[in-house]
């Protein structure tokens, strides 16, 4: 690293506690993550944010007009190279590392890693004050606080299975976001699995006996044929699609989130 590179530069740390030289003032930037690119346009970021995944399609111009990397997993590290970004924002379990630790070599990359609440409003302050607009962090986060604080929990409790993946069968476990914010509605995650997105079988799930099973519309776009599946094999659970967005999305969108999730708990 040379002399000049570090006089325009800070040294911070990342999520992960690993130490990233970053520019004062980054004018390139590659986001890698779909909320975190949500995040980025929210705090009113544009002409800075020259990459992005074909995943990231909030918001739809970007998608559109952006230059796109390749994928979460399947980067395009040739494509990254041509745009040389001095800031490249990404996450420890969307992204792999083997791609990330080949880009660290060559490029600032920050790294968020999301398992709480708490996390996810640290992560929004954290960018913000990486790429210099840690008022509008700020705002955000009081929003999202907002939003929630005046969640109402649903008593009696639910008791959920929330489905990600189909052939396997996936399930979020507790040490997920996803487990986070059904907690945030008083509802119970029926996996008591460690692991983050365990596979199960049906005849397992029926023996949790959950009272709502959760298609989600992402990663895994359930349609009705799954429903049908789980339907047949667990007549007396309720199945309901359901917003993955919403429910997986620790960013800004959190501050729909929250809209969202009680318009669940008035119709269950």
């Amino acid at each position: 690293m040379n002399d000049i590179f570090v006089v325009m530069s800070r040294l911070i740390h990342d999520m992960m506690n690993r130490e990233v030289w970053v520019s004062e003032s980054p004018q390139k930037i590659i986001s890698l993550v779909p909320s975190q690119t949500e995040l980025l346009y929210d705090l009113g970021l544009e002409e800075e944010v020259v990459g992005i995944t074909k995943f990231c399609v909030h918001p739809y111009n970007w998608w559109r007009h952006k230059v796109r990397v390749g994928g979460t997993k399947q980067l395009n590290l040739l494509q990254i190279d041509k745009l040389q970004p001095d800031l490249i924002i990404a996450n420890k379990e969307e992204n792999t590392q083997e791609q990330i630790e080949a880009l660290a070599t060559r490029y600032p990359v920050w790294l968020s890693d999301i398992n709480s609440f708490e996390d996810a409003l640290r992560m929004i302050q954290s960018i913000g004050t990486l790429v210099n607009h840690s008022e509008e962090a700020n705002g955000i986060i009081k929003l999202i606080v907002n939003g929630f604080s005046n969640l109402i929990k649903q008593f009696p409790n639910k008791r959920v299975a929330y489905f990600i993946w189909y052939q396997p069968w996936m399930c979020a476990g507790e040490n997920t976001f996803i487990h986070q914010m059904l907690a945030k509605m008083g509802w119970d995650n029926v996996m008591p699995y460690p692991s983050r997105y365990p596979e199960v079988s049906l005849e397992y799930i029926k023996s949790l006996n959950p009272d709502l099973c959760l298609l989600s519309s992402e990663p895994f776009p359930f349609k009705e044929k799954q429903a049908e599946e789980l339907r047949a094999a667990l007549p007396e659970s309720k199945i309901l699609f359901v917003d993955g967005e919403m429910f997986s999305w620790y960013g800004s969108r959190m501050i729909k989130a929250a809209h969202y999730l009680e318009s669940l708990l008035l119709d269950v």
